[in-house]
């Protein structure tokens, strides 16, 4: 299997109103349901990738604030191999609907694997 991209993720402060700039200048509609604390662009026309739009309380210094969210079926497997690769694992999540984890690249640039 391979991996891809499935979204890219912008931790903000009100997702719906990011999300709202994003869907305006690239001419996208912003999906359904959109909220201060989650929201998304592209994932109700099935456009890849996807944006994603998650409220964060305060910004993590030296945490990406946008950063690659990968899936693959094979999930667990793609995070073995991007350990043999030289990331680190940072740690695992079951949040709106998905599982992932999050790992740090050789250089510390933040990454998730997901399910898919």
């Amino acid at each position: 299997m391979t991996l891809t991209i499935g979204h890219i993720t912008f931790d903000c402060a009100d997702a719906a109103t990011l999300a709202g700039f994003w869907s305006e200048l690239l001419n996208r509609p912003l999906d359904a349901n959109a909220s201060p604390e989650f929201a998304t662009v592209g994932m109700a026309e099935g456009a890849a990738p996807v944006l994603m739009f998650i409220q964060v309380p305060d910004k993590t210094p030296g945490k990406n604030v946008i950063h690659l969210d990968l899936q693959a079926a094979d999930w667990r497997d793609q995070i073995d191999r991007a350990i043999g690769l030289g990331a680190k694992h940072i740690g695992d999540f079951d949040e709106y609907g998905t599982q992932w984890a999050t790992l740090a690249d050789p250089e510390g640039n933040l990454f998730d694997i997901a399910a898919g």
